[in-house]
């Protein structure tokens, strides 16, 4: 059993360990949904199995799907959606946002909850949406009642989806469902996370669904059938970050298994986020490999779309030899916590300047030291937490098992590769 709080672990030597990492979370909830909707059984292969997937599966099986669990091989089976039923979201931006529009679908009343922090979370636009195609949803935030008849109509809509891209992907992969498909445009500021847009797009063409992009945030999802077959689940470049990172920090190099050649996944542009800090970066057949450079520059960049880096690189910046600026993330003051805020006062607790901004951070690194570094439940501050450990000694990490919303096994993959082993 982990200790609570986690004594981050600082290596004696220069990393030199190869890590796997756990099946993409963002593709495995969008295949599930895609699979709970088909015509057909499907086949997810590399499924990752965490508290949010499992959360996923729990709220399918509560509407009517069958999913049969075989190590990281995972059958769905659809069945008629239905209430009355009971999800539980938990602390799942996929999941209590995805399901409200499956819900819409299914024949009957079904109430979608969470833990406390998810009933903060924006809801309102995905909500209005449904209700302008004609669908009965009691309340704006969790806890929600949908009361579904079996059918949703579709046809235009114009939602605000600044607060998430993943109000816009609940509409599109629940589309093809609908009678008349759904032009979905967004109309808010600057759309957050385009990547993940673009990943459910793909996913939903790999299914033979017809999707045209009519132009800049708009798209036309076509009412049919969604084939069955086989789907294969990438590692998850996002929980691959904390990994990369760490040469940066501790000096040696880490290679990162099975990193794909091509990829929609945000977390691809990551290898080339740490090059311009002074990494050195390789892919080969045996993965991507990561090597400390001469020096660890500061960096000035936008990742509105690749915003689940922001914690990682918020602690790496925090070791570098000049300031940096991350921007385009404001959005993050609606995830699991306020990240922005909590970054602010964790790393500003041991050490760092770091200020808010509109939209992001500035950071300007200085002398450290250890103490506690809280995580509010959120996965992305406990894996910064562990970054920030490999340079400064006494760093204890509140709730480190928070990291197994999408990353398990993080602790013991992590401790191996601090130790030079292979995890």
């Amino acid at each position: 059993m982990t200790s609570d709080p986690w004594p981050a672990p600082r290596p004696r030597a220069p990393l030199d360990a190869v890590v796997t990492v756990p099946g993409s979370k963002s593709m495995t909830n969008r295949a599930l949904v895609l699979a709970a909707l088909a015509a057909a059984p499907t086949v997810v292969e590399g499924a990752l199995a965490s508290r949010d997937t499992q959360l996923m599966v729990g709220g399918l099986r509560a509407l009517g799907a069958r999913v049969d669990i075989d190590g990281d091989r995972w059958t769905v089976t659809p069945g008629w959606l239905r209430g009355p039923a009971e999800v539980d979201a938990g602390l799942a931006g996929t999941v209590m946002r995805f399901l409200l529009p499956v819900a819409a679908l299914a024949a009957g009343p079904v109430r979608i909850d969470g833990d406390a922090r998810a009933r903060e979370r924006p809801m309102a636009a995905l909500v209005d949406g449904l209700r302008r195609l004609g669908v009965s949803v009691d309340g704006d935030a969790l806890p929600l009642t949908v009361r579904g008849t079996g059918v949703v109509g579709g046809g235009s809509l114009s939602i605000d989806g600044s607060a998430s891209s993943q109000l816009v992907s609940a509409l599109l992969l629940a589309a093809p469902r609908f009678t008349a498909g759904l032009a979905l445009r967004h109309c808010g500021e600057r759309l957050p996370s385009t990547p993940h847009v673009d990943m459910t797009v793909a996913m939903l063409r790999d299914r033979d669904v017809v999707v045209d992009e009519i132009g800049p945030a708009h798209w036309h999802v076509h009412p049919g059938a969604i084939n069955g077959g086989t789907v294969t689940v990438e590692p998850d470049l996002s929980s691959a970050a904390p990994f990369l990172a760490a040469p940066l920090v501790a000096g040696g190099s880490v290679t990162v298994r099975g990193w794909p050649a091509r990829s929609g996944q945000p977390g691809a542009g990551t290898p080339s986020v740490l090059e311009r800090m002074g990494a050195v970066v390789e892919q080969t057949a045996a993965g991507l490999t990561i090597r400390a450079g001469d020096r660890l520059h500061g960096i000035d960049i936008d990742l509105a779309d690749n915003s689940e880096l922001a914690c990682v690189l918020a602690a790496l910046a925090s070791f570098a030899s000049s300031p940096s600026r991350l921007t385009g993330i404001g959005h993050m003051r609606g995830h699991e916590t306020d990240r922005l805020a909590a970054l602010a006062t964790e790393l500003g607790g041991l050490g760092v300047e770091v200020t808010e901004l509109d939209d992001g951070l500035a950071i300007t690194p200085g002398p450290m030291r250890g103490g506690v570094f809280r995580t509010y439940d959120d996965h992305r501050l406990a894996m910064a937490a562990a970054v920030v450990g490999l340079g400064v000694d006494g760093v204890l990490v509140e709730n480190v098992a928070t990291t197994g919303k999408t990353f398990p096994s993080f602790v013991d993959t992590w401790s191996a590769m601090v130790s030079g082993g292979t995890g």
